[in-house]
């Protein structure tokens, strides 16, 4: 779509390009420097530029109310919503027998996720929904868990988090039989722009034998079912 109107040096609006959903690749661009530099020094510099934006916003930053919220943004940044963004904060993941022979799929579903749009740096919430099929080792279900936390701690969009989290899930697991499901709600959309707030976006990364319709359709049909069981 986009190509097509580069192509054709079709005039674009600038609201247009700041609206599109572009996604650069499946790796969080990041610079390599990105850290050398310490996570103090980083909330100052941070708190500074965050103070002159709300000045230039207008706001009275001596009322008692603001004054501190400069450095709580800075820490909010740093330490919560974009820590996953330093490899120090990834989760280590041990790997356990499979003594029970278990060599069905098994599902994690609805994992509750918070994330933030790369685009406007909004919130994206929303459920992530697990599979694997055990190579012969298995994995403690909390650091499934931890894993969708920490790609999703990082400004994203929702088809590379997609593929990040099974990407992440093959390795760890050493299966290629992985399937991820993601729901979720961008308030770049509900909040701003075309204000719809009902709307809600899917995507899907399947491998393996998750790429075969029985094992698809099972997966997709367990995190679809109102109930709690497998059928």
């Amino acid at each position: 779509m986009k190509q097509k109107e580069t192509m054709s040096n079709t005039p674009l609006d600038n609201d247009d390009i700041l609206d599109d959903h572009v996604a650069s690749s499946y790796d969080t661009p990041l610079r390599p420097d990105a850290f050398e530099m310490d996570d103090e020094l980083k909330k100052e510099l941070i708190a500074k530029h965050f103070k002159e934006i709300m000045q230039i916003l207008g706001m009275d930053l001596t009322d008692d109310s603001l004054a501190g919220t400069p450095r709580r943004v800075a820490k909010m940044y740093v330490e919560e919503v974009f820590s996953g963004l330093n490899p120090k904060n990834k989760p280590k993941a041990r790997l356990f027998e499979n003594k029970f022979g278990y060599n069905q799929m098994l599902v994690e579903k609805d994992i509750t996720f918070y994330s933030h749009c790369e685009h406007h740096f909004v919130p994206i919430y929303g459920k992530a929904h697990v599979a694997y099929i055990s190579s012969g080792e298995v994995i403690g279900l909390s650091k499934i868990n931890r894993i969708v936390q920490y790609y999703s701690k990082r400004p994203q969009v929702q088809e590379r988090l997609t593929v990040q989290i099974a990407n992440e899930l093959r390795k760890v697991l050493k299966t290629e039989d992985v399937g991820v499901v993601i729901d979720a709600n961008h308030m770049c959309v509900s909040s701003r722009g075309v204000g719809d707030t009902n709307s809600k976006t899917g995507t899907a990364h399947f491998s393996g034998k998750f790429l075969e319709e029985k094992y698809k359709n099972e997966f997709l049909n367990y995190i679809n079912s109102p109930g709690n069981g497998m059928v």
